[in-house]
């Protein structure tokens, strides 16, 4: 199984960036992906999901209404769209597959596939 995070890069705040996340190896549809974020010296956090049912969930607090998730079943692919983009999105951004019940979606330890990590670079 593999996943490839791709798309990363500097924008300026307030700009846009759409990461994509590869995923071979599992049967993709039956998968919840999600992205994760860490920033230098914090903790990885949950950032955004798109359940194998097509349920999505946002980290409510810090990027709902200027993030979007989708995913291309046909093409194993995951995307997260970020628009209105701010400094403190600055950070390592991390898709994941797994198969956690609702209630632990966010949760980093319930994904057993992670991708390597696409840094994304906001300038203020």
């Amino acid at each position: 199984v593999q996943l490839q995070a791709s798309g990363g890069g500097l924008v300026q705040a307030g700009g846009s960036l759409r990461v994509s996340c590869a995923a071979s190896g599992l049967t993709f549809r039956s998968y919840t992906t999600s992205w994760f974020r860490q920033a230098p010296g914090k903790e990885r956090e949950f950032v955004a999901s798109i359940r194998w049912d097509g349920t999505t969930i946002f980290d409510g607090a810090s990027v709902q209404g200027r993030f979007a998730i989708s995913r291309d079943n046909a093409q194993n692919t995951v995307y997260l769209q970020m628009n209105s983009l701010k400094a403190e999105d600055t950070a390592v951004y991390y898709c994941a597959a797994g198969r956690p019940i609702y209630s632990a979606t966010r949760q980093t330890d319930m994904y057993t596939y992670w991708g390597q990590g696409t840094l994304v670079t906001v300038s203020s």
